[in-house]
Protein backbone atom coordinates (compact mmCIF):
# COMPACT_ATOMS: atom_id res chain seq x y z
CA UNK A 1 0.00 0.00 0.00
CA UNK A 2 1.25 3.35 -1.01
CA UNK A 3 1.06 6.02 1.18
CA UNK A 4 -0.32 9.72 0.92
CA UNK A 5 2.11 11.01 2.63
CA UNK A 6 5.58 10.62 3.70
CA UNK A 7 8.50 11.55 6.48
CA UNK A 8 10.27 14.36 4.92
CA UNK A 9 6.82 16.03 2.74
CA UNK A 10 5.77 19.35 3.02
CA UNK A 11 2.11 19.14 4.43
CA UNK A 12 -0.57 21.99 5.13
CA UNK A 13 -2.85 21.86 8.04
CA UNK A 14 -6.57 21.85 6.74
CA UNK A 15 -8.18 22.19 9.90
CA UNK A 16 -8.21 22.96 13.61
CA UNK A 17 -5.87 25.71 15.55
CA UNK A 18 -3.09 25.25 13.41
CA UNK A 19 -5.15 25.70 10.24
CA UNK A 20 -3.05 27.22 7.19
CA UNK A 21 0.15 26.36 8.79
CA UNK A 22 2.47 24.65 6.63
CA UNK A 23 5.50 22.23 7.93
CA UNK A 24 8.01 19.53 7.20
CA UNK A 25 7.22 16.24 8.71
CA UNK A 26 9.17 14.83 10.81
CA UNK A 27 7.68 11.32 12.00
CA UNK A 28 4.44 9.52 11.18
CA UNK A 29 2.62 6.98 13.76
CA UNK A 30 0.76 4.60 11.63
CA UNK A 31 -1.04 3.02 14.85
CA UNK A 32 -2.36 5.93 15.60
CA UNK A 33 -2.78 7.68 12.40
CA UNK A 34 -1.11 10.55 13.06
CA UNK A 35 2.23 12.72 11.84
CA UNK A 36 4.60 14.98 13.80
CA UNK A 37 4.64 18.45 11.65
CA UNK A 38 7.83 20.98 12.02
CA UNK A 39 6.41 23.89 13.75
CA UNK A 40 2.69 22.97 13.92
CA UNK A 41 1.05 22.31 17.41
CA UNK A 42 3.96 23.49 19.76
CA UNK A 43 2.94 22.82 22.89
CA UNK A 44 4.47 24.20 26.35
CA UNK A 45 6.10 21.43 29.08
CA UNK A 46 7.30 22.30 32.26
CA UNK A 47 10.05 20.06 32.65
CA UNK A 48 11.45 19.07 36.68
CA UNK A 49 14.59 18.84 37.64
CA UNK A 50 15.46 15.21 38.07
CA UNK A 51 19.09 15.26 39.25
CA UNK A 52 21.17 17.80 41.94
CA UNK A 53 22.68 20.18 39.34
CA UNK A 54 19.96 20.20 37.01
CA UNK A 55 17.53 23.21 36.30
CA UNK A 56 14.10 22.78 35.75
CA UNK A 57 13.00 24.48 32.43
CA UNK A 58 10.27 25.18 30.11
CA UNK A 59 10.51 23.49 26.94
CA UNK A 60 8.64 24.32 23.50
CA UNK A 61 7.56 21.20 21.36
CA UNK A 62 5.49 19.54 18.60
CA UNK A 63 2.61 17.17 19.36
CA UNK A 64 1.41 14.98 17.13
CA UNK A 65 -1.95 15.69 14.95
CA UNK A 66 -4.24 13.43 13.00
CA UNK A 67 -3.35 12.74 9.54
CA UNK A 68 -6.47 13.69 8.19
CA UNK A 69 -6.12 17.08 9.20
CA UNK A 70 -2.65 17.39 7.24
CA UNK A 71 -2.67 17.80 3.10
CA UNK A 72 0.41 17.49 1.25
CA UNK A 73 1.56 20.29 -0.81
CA UNK A 74 2.93 19.23 -4.43
CA UNK A 75 6.54 20.23 -5.43
CA UNK A 76 5.77 21.63 -9.08
CA UNK A 77 2.28 23.56 -8.55
CA UNK A 78 3.13 24.80 -5.17
CA UNK A 79 -0.37 23.94 -4.17
CA UNK A 80 -2.19 21.63 -1.76
CA UNK A 81 -3.09 18.51 -3.57
CA UNK A 82 -5.02 15.07 -3.15
CA UNK A 83 -2.97 12.59 -4.17
CA UNK A 84 -3.49 9.68 -6.94
CA UNK A 85 -1.23 6.85 -7.95
CA UNK A 86 -0.16 6.25 -11.07
CA UNK A 87 1.46 2.70 -12.28
CA UNK A 88 5.00 3.00 -14.47
CA UNK A 89 6.09 1.49 -17.33
CA UNK A 90 8.33 -0.53 -15.44
CA UNK A 91 6.02 -1.77 -12.48
CA UNK A 92 6.59 0.64 -9.73
CA UNK A 93 3.64 2.92 -8.23
CA UNK A 94 4.28 6.41 -7.71
CA UNK A 95 2.55 9.33 -6.08
CA UNK A 96 1.12 11.83 -8.40
CA UNK A 97 -0.52 15.86 -7.58
CA UNK A 98 -4.13 15.73 -8.39
CA UNK A 99 -3.79 18.92 -9.88
CA UNK A 100 -0.93 18.93 -12.16
CA UNK A 101 -0.63 15.15 -12.55
CA UNK A 102 3.42 15.83 -11.70
CA UNK A 103 4.91 12.96 -9.80
CA UNK A 104 5.90 13.35 -6.61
Amino acid sequence: MLSRIRKDDTVVVITGKDKGKQGVIIKIDPKKDAVLVKGVSVVTKHVKARKSGETSRIVKEETYIPSFKVMPVCKSCKKPCRVRTRLLEDGKKVRVCHRCQEAF
